[in-house]
């Protein structure tokens, strides 16, 4: 082997290592995961006081579950949500999936026709403390960019549920 091929080997094999350490991250037992769900088409009909009831009913009996809703931000056309999913008990994509058909159900009561929802969902999991912060830091200002309010806090369609902390699994 070359001396500039040892060097490439060794070089690679230290970004290996440091990558394979970053994904300890994303295997944490109760990661808090960052979602966002659109409305069918964009429709701006999440934004009424029923569907933050409905909202709020449904995330305050997900302990039960297995999932806990921390933060969220319900925006005309989609939702906003930090959850920490017990994978033991609940997978992400079934939590979402009763979500919506808790707020379509909602929707439905209201006189709002289906469809509700595109299909799927964004998702991430965050994997430090800060990152939690810093997108909770934006996402609640979604309304102010939108020209809603002129604070994050007149928004009445934004609130918390459980108060979800980032945990180091590895520690």
């Amino acid at each position: 082997m070359t001396v500039a091929r040892i060097l490439w080997h060794d070089s690679l094999k230290s970004h290996v290592t440091e990558r394979l350490r970053r994904l300890e991250y994303a295997f944490q037992r109760l990661p808090i995961y960052f979602v966002t769900a659109c409305t069918w088409e964009r429709r701006p009909i999440l934004n009424n006081a029923d569907v933050r009831t409905g909202l709020i009913e449904f995330g305050e009996t997900g302990g039960g579950r297995g999932a806990w809703l921390g933060a969220y931000v319900l925006m005309p056309d989609h939702l906003h949500a930090f959850v920490i999913i017990d994978d033991e008990r609940l997978t992400l994509s079934t939590w979402i999936k009763s979500v919506k058909n808790s707020l379509s159900k909602t929707l439905r009561a209201s006189g709002v026709p289906a469809p509700h929802w595109q299909k799927g969902f964004f998702d991430h999991i965050l994997r430090s403390g800060e990152s939690y912060s810093a997108k909770w830091d934006y996402v609640r200002e979604n309304p102010v960019r939108a020209g809603f309010v002129k604070q994050w806090n007149e928004w009445p369609f934004v609130g918390e549920i459980f108060d979800l902390e980032f945990r180091d699994d590895r520690v």
